[in-house]
């Protein structure tokens, strides 16, 4: 496998482009498309979009109908596909064409000097200051062949054309306004199985043109689960009475991926690499999406696949995409706040209809003084400040167990009286002493033997002790472990802490719960006692406190055992959201994690928890992850308890987002991981200077 080869795990390279054309002089302009697409194949693009009528200029107005023009430009065409044919990248080409007595506006798509085929405008509009039906024809109705710089090739609006040697690359095109009508080509061609949408477009601008193109491209990408291209024109048009900003988009399932700047008079392109492999399996699991196709297969059965083979660059080519370290997280700081504050009201709402859908019960609350139970705590506070209920219903208790720190221990008393509820301590070391002593462990005996059994006896005793009191004292156990520890079977199955009568916290990972804390923190939603302790909780290692630390011992560490977070929520959104191979998911993650230095972080990511991973660290803690994911948690996720999903990322219910068996073998997964290199490569892609001859 080429691992480092980011086509070989289902990303395609392409580019929409801009560069100062000449009006009227169609060779010039071929020229200038030449010597761009020679640089576009020495960045490994594998797909460029130019704007309409790129060729010879789109504001020519009757100039169109002139027999030296439309002469020129076919004259163009010849050499331009015969100047192009040792490149490697496929082309996107507009210039007006002649056909059967009319003038068509057409985008040629040219590769490896053949015409794959030849694409009119649907339809040309005659509203505002475009008056294109005076001399163009909607080519609508075109499912032909037309001859063009001496070859005969496919002519119509339902052409897809797709790699033999990469299935899921499979574009089509509709040009400019064709995407502005309540059926663009665009929605047949995705259903048809186009996943890369190219628009040359003209579109001249005017103030809140660019982000009403933006609008309709991230809303275009996301309807129809398809990359998204636009090329508009830009320097070289005639400015008699409009202007032009050339202005380039990418965009990929709703998502903008590259952007070029606007009215600049030099070349410009955007450039990303586009997850072929993520739109075909949210399409897959979006079974709408093929129900709609079966429902206009009048429309998607007309289409010609025009097959052809591309030349696939080999060796590390980079990422020319932004892979966030923390998917989970937005590294926006507005949106960062937004979301912060709406996964609390998500987890409180649903915790207050829950109470009061069973006649407004306390709530028990174990408190370890660690991330789950503050976070725990606090959505609890807010619950019950919504139903307009004291906060002393909230009965939080401290259970100290063999290995509970007094550091801990502090955090959890002085936050459980900052935040007013009914709080006591309830040391269960005696009870597991004796379940020790009647179970004849060797701890029991004075031995400091630290097995699984000692460790969940505790665990076990803490939960037994919540539902007692829970019956006691007319409660419910509120729930504190998490989404990551879920995934990973990090908890005490039944009578342990993976059981509880509701668990709010079961749809958030760690990794946000920890952003939480210190949006918390930064946005002073409750006093400076509570704040204090929110600062000490994030500075504390996270563990169970199982097991005693020693002198030569160090203490019990969670992510020691079952890997950091970082990683483990990385490998968690990948597998969940899109169902990615262990392969791609560890490609993804040493473009995200393997320079501390490069790359964003959220707003106010402490400086010294800024990891970087190698790829053996990435490959270790992976193969953990499936281990553990695939062949062995599931047992203890088909048996949690109610709570929200939060994420649209999915959450990890068995009613919900996340159905499978309990019995099987992560072999599979595990094979895949073998295929993962032990040593990374780093390729820092450099600018490009598209104008520099």
């Amino acid at each position: 496998m080429d691992f480092f080869n980011l086509y070989a795990h289902g990303f395609v390279r392409v580019a929409a482009c801009n560069f100062p054309i000449t009006l009227a002089q169609p060779q010039k302009n071929a020229e200038a498309v030449a010597d761009y697409t020679k640089k576009l194949s020495q960045a490994s693009v594998a797909l460029a979009v130019f704007p309409q009528r790129c060729l010879s200029g789109y504001s020519l107005d009757d100039l169109l109908l002139q027999d030296t023009l439309l002469d020129g430009t076919q004259s163009a065409f010849s050499w331009l596909t015969q100047a192009t044919k040792d490149f490697k990248t496929v082309i996107i080409v507009g210039a007006p064409l002649r056909h059967l007595n009319r003038v068509y506006d057409c985008a040629v798509a040219l590769y490896g000097g053949t015409i794959l085929g030849v694409v009119p405008k649907s339809y040309a509009p005659s509203h505002h200051e475009l008056y294109e039906r005076r001399q163009i024809t909607p080519g609508d109705d075109q499912g032909t062949q037309i001859k063009l710089a001496g070859q005969t090739v496919p002519f119509g609006t339902n052409l897809i054309f797709a790699a033999t040697n990469l299935p899921e690359f499979a574009f089509s095109i509709e040009i400019s306004d064709d995407s502005q009508v309540p059926i663009p080509p665009s929605a047949a061609a995705a259903m048809a199985g186009a996943t890369l949408i190219a628009n040359p477009s003209s579109s001249p601008t005017s103030v809140g043109k660019a982000a009403e193109r933006k609008k309709h491209c991230e809303s275009s990408s996301a309807r129809l689960i398809a990359g998204y291209l636009l090329a508009t024109a830009g320097a070289g048009e005639s400015s008699t009475d409009l202007a032009w900003d050339g202005q380039t988009l990418i965009y990929e399932a709703g998502t903008l991926l590259a952007q070029s700047a606007s009215f600049s008079p030099h070349r410009q392109a955007a450039i990303a690499d586009v997850d072929l492999g993520m739109l075909c399996h949210q399409r897959q699991r979006l079974g709408t999406f093929d129900d709609c196709e079966r429902n206009h297969a009048d429309l998607t059965m007309s289409f010609r696949r025009i097959e052809f083979e591309l030349a696939i660059p080999a060796g590390d080519l980079g990422l020319q995409r932004k892979v966030s370290r923390f998917p989970f997280i937005s590294e926006a700081p507005t949106q960062h706040g937004a979301d912060c504050k709406e996964v609390l009201n998500i987890q409180v709402s649903a915790l207050a209809q829950r109470l009061q859908a069973i006649g407004n019960p306390k709530i028990i609350l174990g408190i370890s003084g660690g991330l789950d139970s503050t976070h725990a705590l606090i959505v609890a506070a807010k619950a019950m400040d919504r139903l307009h209920r004291p906060r002393t219903d909230i009965l939080g208790f401290t259970m100290p167990g063999f290995a509970t720190s007094a550091h801990t221990k502090a955090n959890a008393t002085s936050l459980a009286h900052a935040l007013g509820i009914t709080f006591s301590e309830l040391d269960i070391r005696p009870a597991a002493n004796l379940m020790l002593r009647e179970l004849e462990n060797p701890f029991a005996a004075g031995e400091k033997v630290y097995d699984v059994t000692f460790e969940n006896v505790q665990a076990g005793l803490r939960t037994d002790f919540l539902f007692r009191l829970a019956n006691q004292r007319g409660g419910i156990v509120l729930g504190t472990g998490d989404m990551s520890e879920l995934a990973l079977g990090w908890c005490t199955y039944g009578v342990g802490d993976q059981m509880s009568h509701y668990n709010a916290n079961a749809g958030v990972p760690k990794t946000f719960i920890k952003e939480f804390l210190r949006w918390v923190i930064n946005a002073g939603i409750f006093g400076k006692s509570v704040t204090i302790t929110l600062k000490a909780i994030l500075e504390t290692e996270i563990s169970p406190e199982l097991i005693p630390a020693t002198e030569t011992a160090a203490v019990q560490s969670t992510e020691a055992t079952i890997g950091p977070f970082d990683l483990q929520d990385f490998n968690l959104f990948y597998t969940l959201r899109h169902g990615m191979k262990p392969t791609k998911i560890a490609f993804l993650a040493w473009h995200a994690w393997n320079d501390a230095t490069t790359g964003s972080w959220p707003s106010g990511y402490p400086e010294a928890e800024r990891n970087a991973y190698d790829m053996a660290t990435i490959k270790k803690w992976l193969k953990v992850f499936c281990q553990r994911f695939f062949g062995f948690a599931q047992f203890k996720r088909s048996a949690s308890p109610n709570g929200p999903k939060v994420f649209s990322a999915g959450s990890l219910s068995p009613r919900g987002d996340w159905r499978m068996p309990s019995d099987i073998s992560a072999k599979l997964w595990l094979q895949d991981t073998y295929r993962i290199p032990d040593k990374g490569s780093i390729r820092r892609l450099e600018p490009v200077d598209w104008n520099h001859e």
